[in-house]
């Protein structure tokens, strides 16, 4: 009976040093944040701050920015652009890079009206077939990089000079082969919209998500005799988030509603993300990214890892190129060229996934790719020339990269590298 006594009256084993300082509730989370930002850890912050000064600026300057059709077409056009960023968040995970994203997509748009449209293959059977060419180029980048040791930059630049030439060789002379425009493919790409009662269900469930998650670490600390955490910084978060989602919902629904194209797109975001968090594959993409060596004295197949995400980008970029085909209704020549690349790894970088590997999530793809799409529909609305998209695009793009590694040489210079 004593002895029980004192198993509930002892302190908790996290509470057990008297010397370390302990805060709870919304306090002590805000003072944790703020402590994390002042050491480099800024998580999505900046992704935050630049949509809401990009949303000020392009407001002001065309107040059809905020409109809520365009907003809706801007979410139709993040999609396929998105998609290629997600695959890029893999691949930048582990310090690699793949330089061949657009040309895959648009390799990818290319297969599809070819087997499709020209051979009447059944647009299911097209699109795995599409998948399976992504995972095998994938499968190429991997043993180049493995067997070889072939930096990933030279490796993809190759493969890139290739999928491009393969692209033009199999739309021949015409270069372009139109998508029916009646076709499901075209209207999921171009008009198909979620109810409105299905859009306002999927707003409210990350909040959910956000408190049975907190409840179910609460009962996992406490039988690890660890203290529980405040569930109010939970409520709080579940609020604001509910709050946000359903606001969103109800504005796009002032317009045309919320695209299945891009519901499908934040699907494959929760999936990743579910992927590199809650899985042993997930940990060990972290594990690699942070340090190879160190990985594979753990006992980490490294090119087992380092393989798999080759497959993922490569499969998603070109996922991502059969949506730019359903988005434009064709593929062309063009597909895949121009400022797609740029447009993918930007989004990811600025989403906030690190170019020297180790940190990031799939939510980097999700919040920079509305970043990148918002800068690319202010500025055609606002008439500006192609010319200095580019330069502004590429100038964002380099400012991401500063932020990045400042923030390494924080996170550095106070123990949390």
């Amino acid at each position: 009976m004593t002895h029980g006594m004192q198993d509930m009256t002892s302190p908790k084993l996290d509470r057990a040093d008297a010397r370390v300082r302990h805060e709870a509730g919304l306090g002590g989370a805000l003072s944790k944040f703020l402590d994390q930002v002042r050491a480099g850890d800024l998580g999505m912050l900046p992704v935050i701050v630049g949509l809401l000064l990009i949303s000020t600026v392009f407001t002001s300057l065309n107040p059809v920015f905020l409109a809520p059709n365009n907003l809706v077409n801007l979410l139709f056009d993040a999609a396929a652009v998105g998609l290629i960023a997600l695959g890029v968040v893999c691949v930048l995970l582990l310090g690699e890079i793949d330089l061949s994203i657009g040309s895959m997509s648009g390799l990818s748009s290319a297969l599809i009206g070819v087997l499709w449209v020209h051979s009447g293959l059944p647009l299911g059977l097209a699109i795995l077939a599409v998948l399976v060419t992504g995972a095998s180029v994938g499968v190429i980048y991997g043993l180049f990089r493995n067997r070889f040791e072939m930096p990933s930059f030279v490796a993809t630049l190759a493969g890139l000079l290739a999928l491009l030439g393969l692209q033009l060789y199999i739309l021949g002379p015409t270069g372009s082969i139109n998508l029916p425009f009646s076709s499901p493919l075209v209207r999921f790409g171009q008009i198909l919209i979620m109810p409105a009662p299905l859009s306002y269900l999927l707003a409210l469930l990350p909040g959910l998500l956000v408190l049975l998650g907190a409840v179910q670490t609460n009962r996992k600390r406490v039988a690890a005799n660890l203290s529980p955490d405040s569930l109010s910084v939970a409520l709080v978060k579940a609020a604001l988030l509910t709050g946000a989602l359903v606001f969103a919902v109800y504005y796009l629904e002032l317009g045309r509603g919320v695209p299945w194209m891009f519901g499908l797109f934040v699907l494959l975001v929760v999936v990743l993300n579910y992927g590199l968090t809650r899985t042993k594959w997930g940990r060990s993409m972290f594990a690699v990214g942070g340090n190879a060596e160190a990985a594979r004295r753990s006992g980490i197949n490294v090119f087992r890892i380092r393989m798999s995400a080759f497959v993922v980008c490569s499969m998603l970029a070109a996922l991502g190129g059969v949506f730019a085909a359903a988005r434009l209704a064709s593929a062309s020549q063009q597909a895949g060229t121009g400022d797609v690349n740029l447009n993918a790894i930007a989004a990811a970088v600025i989403g906030g996934t690190s170019l020297f590997g180790g940190r990031g999530s799939a939510w980097s793809a999700l919040l920079g790719v509305i970043v990148i799409m918002a800068i690319s529909n202010g500025l055609t609305l606002l008439n500006l020339s192609s010319s200095l998209r580019y330069m502004i695009t590429g100038a964002v793009l380099a400012i991401a990269v500063i932020v990045d590694s400042l923030a390494r040489r924080s996170r550095a210079s106070h123990g949390r590298a």
